[in-house]
């Protein structure tokens, strides 16, 4: 099979694409004929040796796929040879098969299609857990998001006005927040042209906003807690600026505010049934129209290096897809 390899740590245009031997599948797993593969900021930082997990060399990057299940491990039952399905890899997706633990792998619904799928599930899956357990969001509270033309930030956007939030946008250009208003958001600052504290205060009437999501990091991220009602949350998801903020102590305590981590991979492998209970309400949004996910740009397996530098670069609106049938 075909399959992108990264042989050592550096930046994307040291990826090659070479023929290898197709994976072998354990019992708890299914072998995967990958139609899609979603690319994701993990993927930027894996590639160079900066994320948590550091999988031994070659490995194929490429956390999340959607496919077809060629072969099925002897204790998975809840799948079959032919599903179409979507599946969290962590790393390997960008490659023609894929062996995917059985219980990270969902039945794509008949609505939605391969590159869709392969879109969908770490986006969304992240932006609802962090909205829904994380931050206990509220219909008629105020949602924050930042980086909001991103991957993560539309579907954050999307998920909060399906919750009931009045959906506050941010972003970097007028080009973005026109995305951003088109996925739901009731309200959008340009925080290069307008100061995001003073923008927030007017759109609060001083009151703040309920929770902030903040998948960006960066020099944003202490000017936005400052904005933060009483009893607020600000839920810390990523670093996309490649800045690692820090924040003083004595904030949350004048707030009376929270500052919440998520980390949806590890929710959804401790707390299996939940994430499922997310799934179901995600597909039932998605059959009803209420999310509609945004594939800006589709690459060739063979130019995966360009996709994953497009998204390191920020140059990404929406989701970028690596098509490897």
């Amino acid at each position: 099979m075909k399959a992108v390899l990264c042989k050592a740590f550096g930046p994307a245009e040291n990826l090659v694409i070479e023929e290898v031997d197709g994976p072998q599948i354990k019992k708890s797993e299914v072998l995967l004929d990958v139609h899609a593969a979603g690319v994701n900021f993990p993927d930027t930082l894996m590639i160079e040796g900066k994320y948590q997990f550091k999988p031994p060399f070659p490995f194929s990057p490429g956390g999340e796929a959607a496919g077809v299940v060629a072969a099925v491990g002897e204790k998975v039952t809840h799948l079959k040879v032919g599903d179409r399905v979507m599946g969290l890899t962590g790393w390997g997706s960008f490659a023609e098969q894929v062996a995917v633990p059985g219980d990270s792998v969902l039945p794509i619904p008949p609505t939605m299609d391969f590159d869709t799928a392969a879109a969908f599930s770490m986006t969304y899956g992240t932006s609802m857990h962090a909205l829904k357990q994380r931050a206990n969001l509220q219909p008629g509270e105020t949602l924050l998001v930042l980086g909001a033309s991103g991957g993560v930030g539309l579907a954050a956007v999307e998920i909060g006005k399906a919750m009931g939030a009045k959906v506050i946008a941010a972003a970097s250009t007028a080009e973005k927040l026109e995305v951003a208003k088109q996925a739901g958001a009731d309200e959008l600052v340009n925080y290069t042209e307008t100061s995001l504290k003073e923008r927030l205060k007017e759109l609060t009437a001083g009151q703040g906003v309920d929770v902030i999501y903040d998948p960006v990091g960066g020099q944003l991220f202490e000017e936005a807690f400052r904005s933060i009602a009483w009893n607020g949350r600000m839920l810390v998801v990523g670093f996309a600026a490649g800045e690692i903020p820090s924040l003083p102590a004595n904030l949350p305590l004048l707030k009376g505010a929270s500052l919440i981590g998520v980390f949806w991979g590890s929710f959804a492998r401790r707390q299996p049934h939940d994430n499922a209970a997310n799934f179901k309400q995600l597909f039932e949004w998605h059959a009803e129209g209420k999310l509609k996910p945004l594939v800006s740009q589709t690459f060739a397996l063979e130019k995966a290096a360009d996709a994953i530098t497009t998204l390191a670069q920020r140059r990404a609106v929406g989701k970028l897809v690596v098509k490897v049938r």
